[in-house]
């Protein structure tokens, strides 16, 4: 009988493996191949099969910083994949932000100038129903420092049916009462009146506060006041109206009627308005502020904002993304699903040539990344055998797909049509590799 150790392959051959090329690159010769030794060793001993040594040492490779992940899942703004990616002029400005930079410097007078000028001017001139603007962290953080700065001490007003949480358990009343605001819950989880509002407010409001539930909905016997209602309530009785808009939308989209914008809150009265920029704006992770004058300032000024400002490298992906003319997240949003299906059938065709079962299929998209809920995006996908979707994870480069229906589905709307290629080769390897290790052709 032949001693199973024969077949543990050899380190050059492992080595040689393409899904090993950008670990080599990163980590270094000596490193990798140190993760390969210890597999093998595993496989000597017999914790693993012989045909699992070069997985293995994959999966135990040092992650050495973010890898470039393929989003084939259908979720445009995939929270776990880092949201938004930025436009190609955004990327050019990081790298240029990434060396010595004109920050803080007005290079005209060889003075001290206003941090982000650029980025802060690009914002403004996007929604010109803003008197100032602002630049923080997150959105969670616009929201902090909101309260801080206006509530401290004082009650915040808002509805019961916006007391949201959002991912990893973050709750959005735990942060609000963290600041020191007391929180004055109005109405009830399904209904809350103007009224409502109303009868809360009195000498001890810092401010009302309206949250768009962005990532869920409330449906059948169910109402809430909108902007323009609380608005005019908010002029009445001279308090702010603070609005989290949450997505990042600064103007409308008829792709997402229902779907709030910067420029709409502000017209219909709200004093600030607070989003993120790494969502529908398709920009780095911050938190956008928009409203009037006094209120920005005030925010600005308060000492927690040094704390919550961004750094170089976000203001000049912003700037950059704003003033671009489309980002991936725009095109994926406003993909013509009759070209995804082509490029599902193109790429199907070429997967069943290399000996793999591939189908074209029709699929369904999302916005994601708390956007948009329940908005389905008519797609299309390339279907495999479900027990692909793991080793994938571990290809190169690094394929995200969803198993639906038994299935293994790489939907296109999330992928840029230049990665076409990638994901064809990524699919490849990995599906001879098992291919090899199951026995199946």
């Amino acid at each position: 009988m032949t001693d199973p150790r024969r077949l543990i392959p050899r380190t050059d051959a492992v080595l040689a493996d393409q899904r090993f090329a950008q670990a080599l690159l990163r980590l270094g010769h000596a490193r990798v191949k140190a993760v390969i030794t210890e597999a093998q060793r595993l496989a000597r001993q017999g914790t693993i099969a012989p045909g699992e040594v070069a997985e293995t040492a994959l999966a135990s490779l040092p992650a050495g910083g973010p890898r470039r992940v393929v989003n084939a899942t259908g979720v445009i703004l995939h929270t776990n994949l880092g949201r938004a990616r930025l436009p190609e002029a955004a990327v050019e400005a990081v790298r240029v932000a990434a060396g010595t930079t004109d920050i803080e410097l007005d290079l005209a007078n060889g003075r001290r100038g206003r941090r982000g000028r650029g980025a802060l001017a690009a914002l403004a001139a996007a929604v010109p129903a803003a008197q100032a603007v602002h630049v923080v962290n997150n959105n969670a953080a616009a929201l902090a420092l909101a309260a801080t700065a206006l509530a401290a001490g004082r009650e915040i007003v808002i509805s019961r049916g916006e007391l949201v949480e959002i991912g990893d358990g973050f709750r959005l009343p735990d942060l609000l009462v963290s600041t020191g605001a007391r929180l004055r819950e109005v109405g009830t989880t399904n209904r809350t009146t103007v009224d409502d509002y109303a009868r809360a407010i009195g000498q001890d409001t810092g401010f009302v506060l309206k949250v768009h539930p962005s990532n869920y909905r409330i449906e059948g016997f169910a109402g809430t006041p909108g902007i323009a209602d609380l608005a005019g309530l908010c002029a009445r009785t001279h308090v702010p109206l603070v609005a989290d808009a949450g997505s990042g939308l600064l103007r409308p989209e008829p792709l997402l009627p229902d779907e709030p914008d910067a420029a709409t809150w502000l017209a219909r009265g709200a004093d600030l308005v607070t989003a993120s920029g790494d969502k529908l704006l398709g920009g780095p992770q911050c938190g956008l502020l928009f409203g009037r004058a006094d209120l920005v300032e005030r925010l600005r000024r308060h000492p927690l904002a040094r704390a919550l400002r961004v750094d170089k490298l976000t203001l000049a992906a912003l700037e950059a993304t704003l003033g671009a003319p489309s980002t991936p997240t725009s095109a994926a949003l406003h993909a013509d699903p009759v070209r995804l299906r082509r490029r599902a059938e193109a790429l199907a065709a070429r997967l069943a040539e290399a000996g793999l079962r591939a189908e074209a299929v029709a699929s369904a998209a999302t916005v994601g990344g708390g956007s948009a809920p329940g908005v389905m995006l008519p797609s299309a996908a390339v279907a495999l055998d479900a027990e692909l979707a793991g080793p994938l994870r571990l290809a190169e480069p690094p394929v995200l797909a969803r198993v639906e229906q038994g299935r293994c589905f790489l939907d296109l709307r999330a992928v840029a049509a230049e990665d076409d290629e990638d994901l064809f080769n990524a699919v490849v390897i990995t599906g001879k590799d098992l291919q090899q290790r199951t026995g199946r052709g």
